[in-house]
């Protein structure tokens, strides 16, 4: 296989993706997933969109991502999705809550 034989799959690839693919996709997007269809010599553009997103996913949970998006708009984590708990009920904070006062917590055990 030489860069020629890299180009042509390439663009065979491009040039079959409106007829496979469902998504609707721009120029940059149909050129990236060509290109990947061609280096991971699949025939199947569904699967690599299967790949992406758990790549994505994977990508959102590792850098913060998700746990930002999460809390910005449910006030929860994905660690606390998963257990089903928010952190403070797993530590038991919403039992006993902080009033404003400092003189207050001398009376928490």
């Amino acid at each position: 296989m030489s860069l020629d034989d890299l180009q042509d799959d390439v663009q065979r690839e491009y040039s079959d993706l409106d007829e496979r693919l469902s998504v609707e996709t721009d120029r940059e997007t149909r050129n990236e997933l060509a290109m990947l269809l061609a280096a991971l010599d699949t025939d199947d553009p569904d699967e690599l969109v299967r790949r992406g997103i758990h790549m994505l996913f994977r990508s959102a949970v590792e850098t913060g991502n998700l746990d930002f998006h999460l809390r910005t708009e449910y006030d929860v984590t994905y660690d606390e999705y998963l257990s089903g708990m928010t952190f403070d009920e797993m530590t038991g904070a919403d039992q006993f809550p902080q009033s404003g006062d400092p003189d207050d917590r001398r009376y928490q055990f």
